[in-house]
Formats: C-alpha cells, structure tokens, sequence
C-alpha cells in the first residue's frame, strides 16, 4: 500500500501534517476528512532515501508495543504532561526505530497537534486501531485508562501468537527433519547401492527400482525441485494480493480438517476482543466495525464485517447480519445478541473472546496431539521404505546363496 504524506488544517484551525497508508490519494482524503481535517496538499512518497527508511529501516515488535503502552499508562496515571511522558519512553526506548518514531510523536505534539493525530504519521507502528482509541480517550479525558486497555489487548493479542507458535514448533521441526533424512539418504546413500546391484548383476524389485529412480531424480534436477517451491511461493504471494486471491485462499484455509476450525477459532477471538476492546474505549460500533474489519487478518471475516456495518447503516440490529454471514458460530451471535439487548455489549464481546482463546489453546494442544503419532509414522514408513527397498535385493540374493 502507498505511502502518502500530507498537510492541511484540523478543526481548529491549526496545521498539521504527516505520514499515512491508504490506497489512493482519494481514500486519504476521505480518511481526513473524517477525522475534521482539510488536506490541502497530498503527495505519494518516492523511493527516496526517506520512504526507505521508513519502510524497511526497521520494525516494532508486539511485545515492544505492550511495554511502551503500559508504562505510558502508568505515567499519565501518575500525573507527568504528556510531552514528558513521550520524551522519557522515547529516550529509554532500545529499538532505534521506535525511538526515533516517539520522539517524532513528542515533537508534533509539543507542536500543538493531538496525540491521535501524531501517532497517525507513524501507520507502520500504530494501527487504526490504537489511533481511534486513543482519541476516543483524548475526548472523554480517560487517556490512560484507554492506554491500559491497549496495552491489555496486545499482551493478549502477544501471549495467543506465542502460545501457536509454540505449538507449530514440533511438527515443522518433525517434517523438516524428515525432508533432510529422506534427501540425504537419495542424494549419498541409494547411489551407492545403486552401484553395488549394478556390479552384481541382480534383479531388483519393483520398490527399489523406484527408489533409484528417484534419487536419480533428485541428484540431477535437484534445482527443478528448489525452483519449483519457490515458484509455488511467489504464485500464492501473488494471488494473495488481488482481493479476491485473498478472499478464496482464505476461505480455503477456514475449510480444512484439522487448521481449519482452529483458524476460525482464532479469527472470532480477535475479533470480538478487538470489536470489544473499542467499544469499551467509546469508539461508534460503525467505526469499530470498520477497524476491526480492517485488522481481522482474515479476508473471509473483513468481507462480512463489512456486510454487518452496512446492515447496521441500514437500521438493523448486529445479531441478524452476524447469523446470516455464516462465518461466526450460534454460540457467538447468541451472546451478542444478549449483550446489545442488556446494554452490555463490550462485556459479553470480551467475555467471548476469553473464551474462544482458551479454546484456540485446547485446539493446538489435540491437534498437537493428534499429529504427533501421524508425523512419527510418517518419518517412519519414508526412511523405513527407503532401508527396506534397499536390502530387499540383497536378502534375495542371500537366500539363494544359502539355498
């Protein structure tokens, strides 16, 4: 997406200026204007020194987000202007990259801009979502309780990735190792035999004729192999780009067997935690569904998000678009539909996503368990095969010998 930079006025009168991501000039327009500001000029960034720097100059981690918004919060808690709170996190920030973003931020608003609107021209680091929180915040006055939910939602957002990455460790590790057993054995072991039943002169099974085919397949186009999954690569990477590549390749993941209702367990997690998160901040449901449309990472889930905001333009209530989108489970629509008839929507959204991410925990430690013995047969029955279609000619040869 395009990098563009800006300058206009805000409500007030004031100049303030810029960094944003949008698909167009037009979007970005619309996307101030919003936000009650009048953009007098928009430019896309070339491919300048600055634009790289921004772009590929360095990244923020999650857990780096977490920290500094906790202890922002303590800070405003504790009294500090809020000049000083930025120079101080800034200034003790590690990540060269991140201080040089808080300190920008620290300057805007020293220059009288408001932190929401600071944050805006770092979209690399701070998300739709942060930004409209914190000036939901900044307008009802309750900035550092709305820091500490910021906070609590990535800590979350941090602990559920650690606890999938964790997780996928084994199996990756277990067919990696697999791939490397099974190439070495092809690439140095099999040629080797292959030579032997050559000088002997016996007659070779089925299997072991396969298996010398193959590792003759294998020591000559090797590279084909290699080129052929980095081709398969880049065309995933380029359908993902186009909408609707996006959108069918995502569906095709939420339909597996086994990934598949992890991955919609996932998904409905952090949407209601993000959809909660911002209601309980007193950003509009219409706003908070497009932010949570926006950062659900799934395109299946944006899609229908955006159905339900438009229903909800159009006078009906959540629950109703929510069932009819097929995407979240009765369980799910159920309890939204009760926390909007109690008034305690945010509260029931949390509540669910509390629960949906315990689920995501359970659902890795059975699929865990259930490809475990799968992944150990498996190594099994391709190096097992290998050896035994390798000695089959000899054991042959030695009951003959002995007959």
């Amino acid at each position: 997406m395009p990098v563009f930079t800006y300058s206009g006025n805000n409500a007030a009168g004031e100049k303030v200026s810029g960094e944003r991501t949008a698909d167009n000039k037009q979007v970005l327009r619309a996307t101030l204007a919003r936000e009650r500001i009048s953009a007098n000029v928009i430019k896309e960034k070339g491919t300048g020194r600055l634009n790289f720097n921004l772009q590929f100059g360095g990244s923020v981690k999650a857990k780096e987000s977490a920290i500094f918004f906790r202890q922002f919060s303590v800070m405003i808690d504790a009294g500090l202007p809020l000049v000083q709170c930025l120079e101080i996190l800034g200034n003790n920030q590690e990540n060269a990259f991140f201080k040089k973003a808080i300190l920008g931020v620290r300057t805007s608003v020293e220059g009288g801009s408001t932190l929401a609107n600071a944050l805006r021209a770092y979209p690399k680091i701070f998300d739709d979502l942060t930004t409209n929180m914190i000036e939901a915040g900044e307008t009802g006055g309750i900035l550092d309780t709305i820091l500490q939910r910021i906070s609590a939602y990535v800590e979350k957002a941090v602990k559920m990735r650690a606890a999938i990455k964790s997780a996928l460790v084994y199996p990756v590790s277990v067919i990696a190792i697999a791939i490397l057993v099974v190439g070495a054995l092809l690439k140095f072991v099999v040629p080797i035999f292959a030579n032997l039943f050559v000088g002997l002169g016996v007659t070779l099974p089925m299997s072991t004729q396969f298996v010398i085919n193959l590792s003759d397949f294998v020591s000559k186009f090797w590279w084909l192999i290699l080129l052929s999954v980095g081709m398969l690569v880049v065309a995933i990477k380029y359908i993902r780009k186009s909408p609707q590549g996006m959108y069918y390749t995502d569906k095709l993941l939420l339909n597996l067997p086994v990934f598949g209702p992890v991955l919609r367990k996932i998904a409905v997690a952090r949407f209601t935690r993000t959809l909660g998160t911002l209601i309980s901040s007193g950003v509009p449901i219409l706003d908070g569904l497009s932010i949570t449309a926006r950062t659900a990472g799934n395109a299946v889930l944006e899609r229908a998000l955006m159905q339900v905001r438009k229903s909800i333009e159009e006078g009906r209530t959540i629950v109703d678009p929510l069932r009819e989108s097929g995407v979240f489970p009765s369980m799910v629509t159920q309890m939204i539909g009760v926390g909007e008839a109690t008034g305690a929507m945010d509260n029931m959204l949390q509540k669910i996503a509390d629960f949906y991410e315990d689920e995501v925990d359970a659902a890795t430690k059975d699929m865990l368990a259930l490809m475990e013995p799968m992944l150990i047969s498996f190594l099994g029955v391709a190096v097992g095969g290998i050896v035994i279609s390798l000695y089959m000619p000899l054991f042959s040869m030695i009951s003959k010998l002995a007959g």
